[in-house]
């Protein structure tokens, strides 16, 4: 092995998860797949929409961006952030970067396809490579893998209840193993 491969093979993976999180929901996903990705070895930053770090953007490996589905959209806190990152785009900050996307909602559909679809436009906007959640489903109850059978991106589902109980145990787990395949991709 030469001088270069080791170096970039001991080279941390730089995750950035990008999030907004009203009531805690998403913020419980978001926490799982940094799980993930720091288990695979990654250096993850967690970074509500409130709180954006663009230096840290800018330096990522990754960009994993959520929010959850809000009348069948993406959350303005979120779209904002997408807005914000203009002057990127323009000077192709984040070409080439590997992106992912998930959402939270309280129904089983709730259209979160279209916030994931919403995040993929805009990662394809910077030029960014879009990876999926490649699992497939082991089932429908609320302690499967990939349950609402998405391959865009990851869905979870939380009922009308409090974050200490809800997303479900398989969706958490699905977020865990999307965090530690998403670092896998740059490994």
């Amino acid at each position: 092995m030469s001088l270069i491969e080791s170096a970039v093979r001991g080279a941390s993976v730089k995750v950035c998860i990008v999030f907004h999180s009203a009531y805690g929901h998403t913020e419980k996903v978001a926490q799982h797949i940094a799980q993930g990705a720091e288990f695979a070895g990654a250096e993850v930053v967690m970074m509500p929409t409130s709180a954006v770090q663009w230096e840290a953007l800018d330096e990522a490996d990754i960009i994993i961006m959520g929010c959850p589905t809000y009348m069948g959209s993406l959350t303005a806190d979120l779209k904002q952030f997408m807005e914000a990152s203009s002057k990127r785009w323009l000077a192709r900050a984040w070409q080439g970067k590997i992106a992912a996307g998930f959402t939270n909602g309280g129904g089983l559909s709730g259209d979160k396809l279209a916030v994931i679809q919403s995040i993929n436009l805009f990662a394809m906007q910077h030029g960014m490579l879009w990876a999926g959640l490649p699992f497939m489903p082991t089932g429908r109850s609320p302690n499967d893998i990939n349950r609402m059978s998405c391959f865009l991106g990851l869905m979870t589902q939380s009922d009308n209840a409090s974050v200490e109980v809800t997303p479900p145990e398989g969706d958490l787990e699905t977020a865990v193993k999307f965090g530690k395949y998403l670092v896998s991709l740059k490994q």
